[in-house]
């Protein structure tokens, strides 16, 4: 039998975490247990946990009790199989649990890809069910696992986030504020508009003070503000709001300062988790959550099944080559260190420009 390592973390206290180790049963009839020998860590996972009951993040992979599994982006390996047409030696790409194994069951089989038909998982959103099969994706993506586990599901947020200000003309603004932009989703939109000829309003990107030299190293804003001078953003000039912060003081800020120039206002991420909250009647737009799968689901009705992932994908690689000598990857390879990690990732005190691999194998 295969014993499983998971890192569980209370979902009322996210500090409080507990190392799990199991023995797993065997496999049912089509069913397939992996071995997840890399996954990333970033603020994102934060947020994930932050709005894991509101959004149903904890609902991919239950826990017992107070308990959650917080979902990661990671490659595994199939080491054993019930299902003929999904082999053990199947590499894979996708949804995990902080965990060194686990059991899914494969349907809607494909050539590239295919769904986790487990029960309690029929009703999530089909971008998190999905399990590329690596083998039958095209080169530049093999050899991108690391990029692709710790920058490329961010990225693809990024891209929906610019797609859908492409998509509204950019409503019209004449600057474009990113709140936390040096997360990677936030330097990830602020790359995308910056590198588009189209995009005419300023980009502002805000940001902590010792975070600052890495967005310039960046090259994709044409204004730094630090946290705490907001005033010194122009509010004579209409503006959009994207915040990957969740720091309601933020938002308020932002929104009294700008006033009814705000025009639009939308909430991604929460970097800034325990500043969150609701911000009450601001001036101008009223701040709406940004859910990446629902505009996916909107953009796969307009061009097809995939063309939007695809595209997607390509402008991911695009900024994570163009970010490659900016960042330093680091990894962890111990549960314990993985747990002074996750609360390192809770109090903000990751840099930027280290990113995080594991592998609990």
């Amino acid at each position: 039998m295969t014993q499983c390592t998971e890192l569980w973390v209370d979902r009322g206290q996210l500090r409080n975490t507990k190392v799990v180790s199991t023995e797993l049963a065997e496999l049912n009839e089509g069913e397939v247990l992996v071995a997840i020998d890399k996954f990333g860590l970033t603020a994102n996972n934060v947020s994930y946990a932050v709005s894991g009951d509101a959004i149903g993040y904890w609902r991919f992979y239950p826990a017992q009790d107070e308990w959650g599994k917080v979902p990661v982006w990671g490659c595994a390996n199939v080491i054993a199989s019930t299902c003929a047409e999904v082999p053990v030696g199947e590499r894979l790409w996708g949804f995990f649990p902080m965990a060194s194994h686990v059991v899914l069951q494969p349907g809607n089989i494909v050539a590239d890809q295919f769904i986790d038909f487990a029960q309690h998982r029929k009703d999530l959103p089909s971008l998190y069910n999905a399990y590329r099969r690596t083998q039958a994706e095209p080169d530049f993506l093999s050899a991108m696992e690391t990029e692709r586990c710790l920058l490329f599901p961010l990225f693809a947020t990024s891209f929906m986030l610019y797609d859908y200000l492409l998509d509204n003309n950019f409503f019209g603004v004449q600057q474009i504020l990113i709140g936390s932009v040096s997360s990677k989703t936030g330097f990830g939109l602020a790359k995308m508009l910056q590198n588009d000829p189209q995009v005419t309003p300023r980009i502002i990107g805000l940001t902590s003070a010792p975070n600052v030299d890495f967005v310039e190293g960046l090259n994709c804003c044409d204004e730094i503000i630090i946290y705490g001078d907001e005033a010194n953003v122009d509010g004579s000039l209409t503006s959009a709001y994207v915040d990957m912060s969740g720091d309601v003081r933020l938002t308020t800020a932002l929104h009294t300062h700008v006033g009814d120039n705000m025009v639009e206002s939308c909430m991604v991420g929460a970097t800034h988790w325990e500043h969150g909250g609701k911000a009450g009647q601001l001036p101008g737009a009223k701040p709406k959550f940004f859910f990446a799968p629902g505009h996916i689901a909107k953009r796969e009705a307009e061009w097809g099944p995939g063309v939007a992932m695809a595209k997607a994908m390509a402008a991911s690689a695009e900024v994570a080559k163009s970010i490659d000598s900016e960042m330093t990857v680091e990894w962890t390879r111990d549960v314990l260190a993985l747990e002074a990690l996750w609360l390192s990732m809770l109090d903000n005190k990751v840099s930027p420009q280290r990113g995080q691999m594991v592998s609990l194998l």
